[in-house]
């Protein structure tokens, strides 16, 4: 068995408790400037460059902002109307009708390829009052339907549904002879 040693009676100094002699100390340097020569060497305790200030690019940038959020959230209202079973039942109606046909012949669609839905279509309180482009193999016009709601759980009343020509003249395709076309479209009590 080997010798045991003895234990000594102070223990050593932790290492971190010693400073570090000046040659081991650095000091800052400046970054380099527009007139100083090209910096050759980089360390990496070196003073960090000035942060510009952001404020004038967020108050140029900040009108392009809302500009884009605004037209976006418009085309997506308009998309969400373009696409709705109102605007579609309107649509069909009008390729249905006598009048219509005759007056912008066939194919009936949207005037515009990007269609914009003008007025309000508001089912929760029983208010439709909306507007847009038509177009056929024969002429253009501005189609035009509005209905409301009486009551809470009512059915919804046709008041106007007309056809505004490019020559100014209005159709009215709401006839009092012939029935409404959109009366049977919402789906009645009992019925599934």
């Amino acid at each position: 068995m080997p010798p045991l040693l003895p234990i000594p009676k102070r223990l050593p100094r932790p290492l971190f408790s010693h400073p570090l002699p000046p040659l081991h100390r650095r000091t800052l340097i400046a970054p380099p400037t527009a007139n100083t020569g090209p910096l050759l060497t980089r360390r990496s305790d070196r003073a960090l460059p000035p942060i510009p200030s952001s404020r004038a690019l967020w108050l140029k940038t900040l009108p392009i902002f809302f500009t884009i959020i605004t037209c976006s959230a418009l085309a997506i209202f308009n998309y969400e109307k373009a696409s709705s079973s109102i605007v579609s039942a309107t649509l069909y109606a009008l390729r249905t009708s006598e009048a219509g046909r005759r007056e912008l012949g066939d194919e009936i669609y949207f005037r515009d390829k990007f269609p914009w839905i003008w007025g309000e279509m508001n089912m929760l309180h029983g208010r439709i009052d909306v507007s847009f482009g038509v177009k056929g193999t024969k002429g253009k016009g501005m189609m035009r339907f509005r209905s409301f709601r009486r009551g809470r759980m009512g059915f919804f009343e046709t008041q106007e549904w007309s056809l505004e020509l490019e020559d100014g003249r209005v159709l009215q395709l709401l006839d009092e002879e012939r029935a409404d076309p959109f009366k049977d479209t919402a789906l009645q009590p009992g019925k599934s």
